[in-house]
């Protein structure tokens, strides 16, 4: 059947199962062929079995589709079977921000708390100083209050300044303060670390935000400016 559509992935796993995709497609009568097409071929899944556990050790078959070991495996999906598709390369940038992204997510306690804050008399403040900020050539943003206010509350309450040591049986106690920020660009979020921010008056740190997020613009930030 020359006519057969089907996506590199399916030929190669096709290939990996010993399944012809010339004769599947004639036994079937359709010219498109999926990696369920697949599935059905090699495991039953015409009968609907769903499976958890059994011969393979943790080899789940739900609707006869393998949900295996291997997370990548739930993503394996023929996208061009259901409409016309591109690809289009993910850059190293955004390979490496799912992977950190991802293992913040399975290993960080999530915590979400808000609080109410009237911020009436800083955003007069703010206003009153912006001729000043001009004159220096900065944006005074309101993060650059965020950072300072969050530089001196932990150094005030430092155990939440601190990490488990691998085993989990030590508190890192961290003798300095050392602020991400976000930085949406072009190319995916980016996180500067504004360094010592506890020891910094507000001006300085306004000027590093201002610094640190046009490098993160123009992708030019050093490894070490976006750790620790």
């Amino acid at each position: 059947m020359d006519d057969l559509k089907t996506s590199p992935a399916t030929r190669a796993y096709a290939a990996r199962n010993g399944v012809d995709l010339q004769a599947l497609a004639a036994e079937t009568g359709r010219t498109t062929i999926g990696r369920e097409d697949v599935d059905a071929k090699i495991g039953g899944a015409n009968k609907g079995d769903a499976r958890i556990g059994g011969a393979n050790n943790g080899d789940a078959r739900i609707g006869g589709a393998a949900q295996r070991d291997d997370p990548a495996a739930y993503w394996d999906v023929d996208h061009a079977r259901y409409g016309p598709v591109e690809h289009e390369p993910v850059s190293r940038l955004a390979r490496v921000a799912a992977k950190n992204l991802a293992a913040a997510q399975a290993m960080i306690p999530a915590v979400t708390h808000h609080d109410r804050a009237d911020t009436t008399a800083l955003d007069a403040f703010r206003a009153r100083l912006a001729p000043d900020a001009a004159a220096r050539g900065l944006r005074l943003t309101a993060l650059a209050f965020h950072v300072r206010a969050l530089a001196r509350t932990l150094r005030r309450h430092p155990r939440f300044n601190a990490s488990l040591s691998p085993d989990g049986e030590t508190l890192i106690l961290k003798r300095y303060v050392h602020v991400g920020i976000a930085v949406d660009t072009p190319h995916g979020l980016m996180v500067p670390v504004i360094r010592d921010a506890d020891r910094k008056g507000l001006w300085r740190i306004a000027a590093e935000i201002d610094a640190l997020a046009a490098k993160a613009r123009d992708r030019k930030l050093r490894p070490d400016e976006m750790g620790g």
